[in-house]
């Protein structure tokens, strides 16, 4: 499905669903390399565009700093379930739910400095819809587990996994590795990681295929 109608899809679905609740989340999960961020950027265009108030709540905003994952010999694992403070977003979005009428900072991850920052969004009385977008947010072990209980719609975006390893080549390509360092990144770690999303989350309500 592309892009534009796969976000027309869901914007029909959680409106429908919405009824009249002044908050209304939704979970866009899949392995690393599907495409969420590109899905939830327009998702969000598509409720303004109703005149819905949207945005998004990274799950990439609680990543443990490096000097964390270091301390812990995890560093270069960094993206692996392990190295995100799960509790932690679970407790922003229990929050984000049972205070819609609040301004509400959340942590976003900039990906040029490499970690994440504290207040680099907020979330206020207008935005109706959140996007909760993360690889692990259907995950069945704990402390993910808690997730699903937190969400009124879930949403897999899946893709072919060689598409997947030849996106996430690309992607630190577009770092500045090198062929042989990029591949190598890739299979030790976010392929591992984007099969055990595909392999072991919870069925979502809806699924859809990036890029058909």
């Amino acid at each position: 499905m592309h892009l534009q109608d796969s976000a027309k899809r869901l914007a029909d679905t959680a409106i429908a669903r919405a009824g009249d609740s002044h908050r209304f989340i939704v979970a866009l999960t899949g392995p690393p390399g599907a495409g969420k961020s590109t899905l939830s950027d327009a998702l969000v265009a598509e409720f303004l565009s109703r005149g819905q108030g949207a945005a998004i709540v990274p799950m990439d905003g609680f990543h443990l700093d490096n000097a964390v994952l270091e301390a812990r010999g995890t560093l270069a694992r960094k993206g692996a379930p392990f190295t995100f403070d799960a509790d932690g977003y679970a407790a922003l979005l229990r929050r984000l739910r049972t205070e819609p009428d609040r301004d509400i900072a959340v942590p976003v991850f900039d990906r040029c400095l490499d970690l994440a920052r504290a207040g680099g969004r907020m979330i206020t009385p207008e935005h109706r819809f959140l996007i909760a977008e993360g690889n692990y947010l259907l995950l069945p072990e704990a402390p993910w587990a808690q997730m699903k209980a937190l969400f009124d719609l879930t949403v897999m975006l899946t893709a072919d996994r060689e598409e997947l390893r030849r996106r996430l080549v690309e992607r630190w390509l577009a770092h500045g590795l090198d062929p042989d360092a990029a591949l190598a990144r890739a299979m030790s770690n976010d392929i591992p990681n984007a099969d055990l999303v595909l392999s072991a989350s919870l069925k979502a309500d809806l699924e859809i295929t990036s890029g058909v």
